[in-house]
């Protein structure tokens, strides 16, 4: 396997064991009741069919982080273009996703009108562990 694939392989790994942490955190806020005191009503609970589709969906925004650190000269700050990237899987749920395949309006905001700062919270969780695994696994070459 040559290293662009090693590298792509490493981001999709990465990408679901940020997504496996992200998961856990807004499980974790959700039984806390972190979102109901903001008047949002995402409780998520954890189920393997819920926790399956994140994983799958992290490792494919993985791919795009990907794009981010494939580039020999592009491989540093992993965690910072962890966060960046996390943006679009942001843009993604709030405009896509919410509106159009769940229906709950734009931004999510049927859900509370604190959604948007959920999701943005959850995603830039993801993009963190997102960058620190990806360069734990990577290692120093």
């Amino acid at each position: 396997m040559t290293r662009t694939r090693t590298l792509m392989t490493v981001c999709f790994c990465a990408g679901m064991l940020g997504a496996l942490c992200s998961s856990l955190v807004a499980w974790k806020a959700g039984q806390l009741g972190l979102p109901a005191l903001l008047d949002v009503r995402m409780t998520p609970s954890l189920t393997l069919s819920w926790l399956y589709s994140r994983l799958v969906w992290g490792g494919l925004w993985g791919l795009v982080y990907f794009l981010a650190v494939g580039p020999l000269k592009s491989r540093r700050h992993w965690v910072r273009k962890g966060l960046w990237i996390s943006l679009f899987p942001t843009l993604f749920q709030l405009l896509y996703v919410y509106p159009y395949m769940t229906g709950h309006d734009w931004l999510g905001l049927k859900l509370g009108q604190f959604t948007p700062l959920f999701v943005l919270l959850f995603n830039l969780i993801w993009g963190f562990f997102t960058g620190v695994f990806c360069r734990i696994l990577w290692g120093r070459t």
